[in-house]
């Protein structure tokens, strides 16, 4: 049954949807079942919330690089290169104004 748990919430999407309280909700129904005990079942929840968190991060990785290779497809600005346009553009106007 252990591994069966592990398996299901080991898949990518699955573990990172599963909220640590219901993983403890499960978790706390085998231990009082006797199908796991009380430090395994500890474990168990340690062990899969790492798991989700771990497809969480690895999630926004993914989701990071698409959106940077979109934005170098398009060959839309970053925030970095916007703000160093607002920069110059600030300079461009303090010298017109000094000017006039």
């Amino acid at each position: 049954m252990q591994d069966l748990i592990k398996k299901a919430l080991s898949l990518g999407l699955g573990a990172m949807l599963v909220s640590k309280d219901k993983v403890e909700e499960v978790v706390n129904e085998l231990v009082k079942r006797g199908e796991l005990g009380q430090e395994e079942g500890k474990t168990l929840v340690s062990e899969l919330v790492k798991k989700g968190e771990a497809s969480v991060n690895e999630v926004e990785g993914i989701i990071e690089k698409i959106v940077k290779s979109v934005m170098e497809k398009l060959s839309l600005p970053t925030r970095k290169e916007l703000n160093e346009l607002k920069s110059e553009i600030e300079e461009l106007k303090e010298k017109v104004n000094k000017q006039t």
